[in-house]
């Protein structure tokens, strides 16, 4: 059975949540995932995701946001929930303060449970270039503050994202308390494209490609899907639907199931053909979907793409190039941690600009690592990050 990388709860009520209302959604989601687990389901971790935290208490001093989000913080140790998002600051709104977005880095700092995001870009309000450099401050700050600069796995500028996603830490939420869930299926496809292609001996065609992923996934989630919608029904929950979206894990790779279509390695000529392919199966099923369903490229969170990115097969603005057809924006890149506050700036705004060309939600998850420059490896001790060369 495909892992249940997340079970997200969308939380209908404003901030300030209370402690019983925090220990009921704990309750809540451990019950789903205990029916889940029932029947042979590896559930790995359950999330809350809130409303704008900022626009809730958008009449509050920043000393109440930041006591509220530490007090927070203690609900959730109780509860043993270890993934809350906070929502996007919606900066799209043109009386958007931008110094409250300081607040953000603050909650990040103290709260280790705490994710969160800005809203650069919206198909209704356009893009806001101004708040770029706020964001690139934030980012910094956060690698600098935070161990091995780890705030910045929590935080991602947004474009065009809407809310119902399950991943953080794109996701927020808005209307009826909902249930969504994200998978990690990387390992799923990658099989099934390996065998497909072992058949044909020759470079599968794109229409291929994109049939053997629709039909398998609906394959081995249908009754996935079945399932969720009955517990939502249930708990009286709006269902979102699965986040097809193959995200990888250390050493489950999603790079095997793109050089399985036998156009070379990743980064060869070809590649962007086989991401349009997998992201048009992953976007053709009959499933019941939310938030991206997108081939995702963490560099960060994939330890085969990690090497292929020290290898050089990869850069920036090539990823950039294939989140074009695919999935998520600039997921989990490391950068040099002296870099200039301008190059983050402009590289945010490249993915903001893509996203409001071609209406789709992409974010940016920038990891400026704290010590280390172009040419030197990363060292991380997260369970969630790989190490990789800064490029």
């Amino acid at each position: 059975m495909v892992p249940i990388r997340t079970i997200t709860l969308g939380v209908a009520e404003p901030h300030p949540l209370t402690p019983a209302i925090v220990r009921r959604l704990a309750q809540q989601l451990r019950t789903i995932a205990a029916r889940l687990q029932e029947v042979g389901y590896e559930v790995q971790t359950l999330r809350l995701a809130t409303r704008p935290l900022l626009s809730d208490l958008a009449v509050w001093p920043a000393r109440d946001i930041e006591r509220y989000g530490r007090e927070l913080q203690e609900m959730l140790t109780e509860v043993e929930i270890a993934f809350c998002s906070l929502g996007p600051a919606l900066v799209t709104q043109p009386t958007f303060p931008l110094d409250r977005l300081a607040l953000l880095a603050d909650l990040l700092i103290a709260g280790p449970a705490l994710n969160a995001s800005v809203l650069l870009a919206s198909s209704a309000q356009g893009l806001r270039q101004e708040a770029a450099p706020a964001v690139a401050r934030l980012m910094l700050r956060l690698a600098r503050e935070t161990p091995e600069g780890d705030g910045n796995f929590r935080f991602a500028m947004l474009a065009c994202v809407e809310p119902g996603c399950p991943f953080f830490p794109a996701a927020y939420h808005r209307g009826p308390a909902s249930l969504g869930l994200g998978l990690q299926s990387a390992a799923l496809l990658g099989q099934a494209l390996s065998a497909a292609a072992a058949e044909g001996g020759r470079p599968l065609a794109p229409e291929a490609i994109s049939a053997i992923v629709r039909h398998t996934l609906e394959e081995q989630l249908g009754p996935l899907a079945a399932l969720a919608r009955a517990l939502s029904d249930e708990h009286q929950l709006h269902y979102n639907g699965l986040d097809l979206s193959p995200a990888p894990l250390g050493e489950e790779s999603i790079v095997p199931a793109l050089e399985a279509c036998g156009y070379g390695l990743i980064g060869d000529p070809g590649t962007l053909t086989v991401a349009a392919a997998i992201t048009r199966g992953l976007q053709s099923t009959t499933l019941p979907t939310c938030g991206y369903c997108g081939l995702m490229l963490p560099v960060l969170e994939d330890a085969l793409l990690g090497r292929r990115w020290e290898e050089g097969r990869l850069h920036v603005h090539q990823l950039l190039l294939y989140s074009a057809v695919c999935g998520t924006g600039l997921d989990t890149i490391p950068l040099p941690g002296d870099s200039p506050e301008q190059t983050i700036a402009g590289l945010l705004l490249d993915v903001a600009a893509l996203a409001m060309r071609l209406q789709k939600p992409l974010a940016a998850r920038l990891f400026p690592v704290p010590g280390r420059r172009t040419g030197e490896r990363t060292t991380f001790t997260s369970p969630y990050l790989t190490n990789t060369l800064i490029r």
